[in-house]
């Protein structure tokens, strides 16, 4: 059987990081859509697992926390409908929390938007942080019984609560509403006002839209398996952290928060992959109901 080389995993991984399609990958590439798809499954394992293991006692002092909407297989209208849908089919959310001064993702999470979903990810955060920070995020009311369960009064917790109104610059079906305005609601403890923002944490939504072409709207790239979509997002996330400059740090978030001391390429991603095959019989980290929680 043929194996991959580490430069060939290196370039797939690449092109996937930059948001490009498994099948267009195939077609520049010369590998299969089943040879892609493996790896992209080996290469979220691998760095789901250094993530869990590595990105730990952040000190931080504000973060964001925010989700992102997209489905797999199906929308939820439709799954009832649809043809063999597989479970976990349908709306699927990834939780995401930014550190806003190194621009770091220190916890992330796919699956639901519910009360459960939010405790886990709450629960999350708070083993991997080392210090006490102050918290925003919208208006989801989720968060303010799993903020209260994962920390207690030791945190300044906000909720930047945004109004709409109808749209009226731009109807049509996938026009968004119009902005009217933006409430600052201290939750817990004593917030700063002026550093209550969900900015960073909304804008790296666009940046996941841009880098995992499975998040693009109106594509037939969307993801057909959950487990898949979870793979995806730990990769993107591995890349983000590590690999990707950003243009106003120039350095790598994890560089800027002090997890290491380089900046990583595409092919340390790749040789976590050879590394996690080289110890058989492993048990796959944190796979819970067919999805990936960090």
């Amino acid at each position: 059987m043929n194996k991959l080389t580490l430069e060939e995993r290196a370039r797939i991984l690449h092109l996937l990081c930059e948001g490009m399609s498994i099948r267009a990958i195939t077609r520049l590439t010369g590998a299969s859509k089943n040879t892609v798809a493996k790896l992209l499954v080996d290469a979220g394992k691998a760095c789901a697992a250094y993530h869990d293991a590595n990105v730990r006692n952040v000190k931080a002092s504000r973060i964001q926390v925010d989700e992102i909407w997209s489905f797999a297989y199906a929308k939820q209208k439709n799954v009832a409908t649809a043809k063999d849908a597989p479970e976990g089919a349908g709306d699927t959310w990834t939780w995401t929390a930014l550190d806003a001064d190194s621009k770091l993702i220190v916890s992330y999470l796919v699956g639901g938007r519910d009360a459960e979903y939010a405790m886990w990810f709450m629960d999350d955060l708070r083993e991997r942080l080392a210090n006490r920070v102050q918290l925003t995020s919208d208006g989801h009311k989720a968060y303010l019984q799993a903020v209260e369960g994962a920390f207690g009064d030791d945190i300044d917790y906000a909720q930047l609560v945004k109004m709409y109104g109808p749209t009226i610059t731009a109807p049509g079906r996938y026009s968004p509403a119009e902005c009217t305005g933006a409430k600052k609601m201290r939750v817990t403890r004593s917030p700063d006002p002026s550093q209550a923002s969900t900015s960073y944490v909304e804008r790296q939504n666009l940046t996941m839209r841009m880098h995992m072409r499975r998040f693009t709207r109106l594509t037939n790239a969307f993801s057909k398996k959950v487990e898949n979509h979870a793979y995806a997002v730990a990769l993107h996330m591995m890349y983000y952290n590590f690999v990707r400059e950003h243009k106003t740090l120039r350095v790598t978030p994890t560089m800027q928060a002090g997890i290491t001391d380089r900046l990583w390429e595409i092919a340390d991603i790749a040789k976590l992959i050879e590394d996690a095959e080289a110890k058989p019989g492993k048990r796959e980290p944190y796979k819970k109901e067919g999805q990936i929680s960090k």
